[in-house]
């Protein structure tokens, strides 16, 4: 009898030692929303999603509406603000905080309007490759002039736009082997019109936006001519920014999605 008791008074000391101790601390974990460009998804940022998280980041990757897969929804009613509302729910649907954002090429004009609007929910913007808009500017008014006739002149009865492979081939995804250029291109949707002529709408320069902004580009990318191209022509817009410079083309999450990872995380660290 003595002994259970024994027994029983113990394991009442350890179980009160235990509770005793304080918790660790709380683990952050980075939150990134990346928000793709046209004619693609949030498919496209699978792989490189896939080593963030091993490196302890949480990434959200939703897809637009009318494309990845939300193709079934499109429509020529599909505009900027459209897309624009998509992020912003999302953001305000998950309820996040702290939030990573970025973007790629057109998705730039997305994470713009997103941070005038939800100012307080993000830690930073990242731009990959992408477009920095002014408060009325539209992707046409941001392209060459050859580019923005090109897009008119593909217009669909369905209101959108096609990109052709020779384009994607040889500005897109100018460093990979044809067959991965190909197998990429199986899987980009039709792009809505409406979405690359509409202005964005800003309270605010970029420049004035409070969070800190970092611009990533990829040497070899020319789905922007050189002469007219992605950075400094666009990224000094930023105001005060965080350049991050690597190899690579428009679509390196395609052809080196590692290091586009690496590249990112130099660009969204603090």
């Amino acid at each position: 009898m003595k002994a259970r008791l024994l027994c029983v008074m113990l394991g009442f000391f350890f179980v009160s030692r235990l509770l005793a101790v304080e918790p660790g601390p709380v683990v952050s974990h980075p939150v990134l929303v990346s928000v793709h460009g046209a004619w693609a998804g949030g498919w496209q940022f699978k792989k490189v999603a896939t080593l963030l998280e091993a490196r302890g980041y949480l990434v959200y990757r939703p897809s637009l509406s009318g494309l990845g897969e939300h193709f079934n929804t499109s429509s020529p009613d599909i505009g900027l603000a459209t897309h624009i509302d998509d992020i912003v729910n999302f953001i305000l649907f998950e309820n996040l905080h702290d939030v990573i954002l970025l973007g790629h090429s057109y998705g730039g004009m997305i994470i713009t309007a997103v941070a005038d609007r939800l100012a307080a929910r993000v830690r930073r913007l990242v731009y990959w490759n992408a477009f920095v808009p002014h408060d009325g500017q539209a992707v046409i008014d941001l392209v060459p002039n050859h580019y923005a006739a090109m897009f008119k002149n593909l217009i669909a009865d369905d209101g959108s736009v096609t990109l052709p492979f020779p384009i994607w081939r040889e500005a897109f995804i100018n460093d990979a082997p044809l067959a991965l250029a190909e197998h990429a291109y199986r899987q980009l949707n039709p792009h809505p019109y409406a979405s690359l002529a509409e202005p964005v709408r800003l309270s605010r320069t970029p420049a004035a936006l409070p969070m800190a902004k970092s611009f990533l580009n990829c040497s070899e990318d020319t789905a922007l001519p050189h002469s007219l191209g992605w950075h400094p022509r666009l990224s000094e817009k930023l105001g005060l920014f965080r350049l991050v410079q690597c190899a690579g083309s428009h679509e390196l999450c395609f052809t080196n999605p590692t290091l586009l990872g690496q590249k990112i995380m130099e660009a969204g660290r603090d």
